[in-house]
């Protein structure tokens, strides 16, 4: 499959997320999120920059209950928890977040 952004092809698998991770650009991410009907705030773009960083580091797309850890761990308690990031990424903190951030599919996730 492929998503078509500004005139440009990029290729992605039959969920929407990036075949390239090198293709991705902060345009191309607020693109897919336009079309889930997302607009982005500074909120979600500090839980897609710590996606982008956590997956540079340990090149692994977290799973929800690790991302909640982990941005607990960096970011504070009041967003390092479900229900936070719930309500930025109400299709799946981990699920949604990581398309957006033009990460692969985190394991685990359905």
């Amino acid at each position: 499959m492929a998503l078509e952004i500004d005139g440009k092809s990029y290729e992605t698998d039959e969920e929407g997320y990036l075949a390239n991770l090198s293709d991705w650009t902060p345009d191309l991410c607020n693109a897919m999120a336009h079309a889930d009907g997302t607009d982005l705030s500074d909120n979600h773009w500090e839980v897609i920059n710590f996606l982008r960083e956590y997956y540079e580091e340990y090149q692994i797309a977290p799973a929800v209950r690790v991302l909640t850890k982990a941005i607990g761990k960096k970011l504070g308690k009041d967003k390092g928890n479900s229900k936070y990031l719930y309500e930025l990424f109400p299709y799946g903190p981990a699920k949604q977040a990581c398309k957006y951030a033009g990460l692969p599919k985190p394991t685990g996730c359905v």
